[in-house]
């Protein structure tokens, strides 16, 4: 049996990140989710998750995240 291509890559999780590693440019995630808007994350708030690096602007952020990257990892990888 051949998987198509496009159900392949469906199938791989991939990440929207920089040249660096890091997912969906810096940005908070959860951010997106708790305040409604854009909030650029730091690297002293960063957490490895789907080989990358994620960003977010406060601990709590972080946290959150970590207990449930599903929820808050942006849809298709952030593309």
């Amino acid at each position: 049996m051949l998987i198509s291509p496009v159900k392949l890559a469906l199938a791989i999780d991939v990440v929207n990140e920089t040249f660096f590693g890091v997912a969906i440019k810096g940005y908070d995630t959860v951010a997106y989710h708790t305040e409604g808007r854009a909030v650029k994350g730091s690297s002293e708030f960063a957490y490895t998750w789907n080989d990358a690096k994620w960003y977010f602007s406060s601990a709590g952020n972080r946290d959150l995240f970590m207990a449930d990257p599903e929820r808050y990892a942006p849809q298709y990888g952030g593309y």
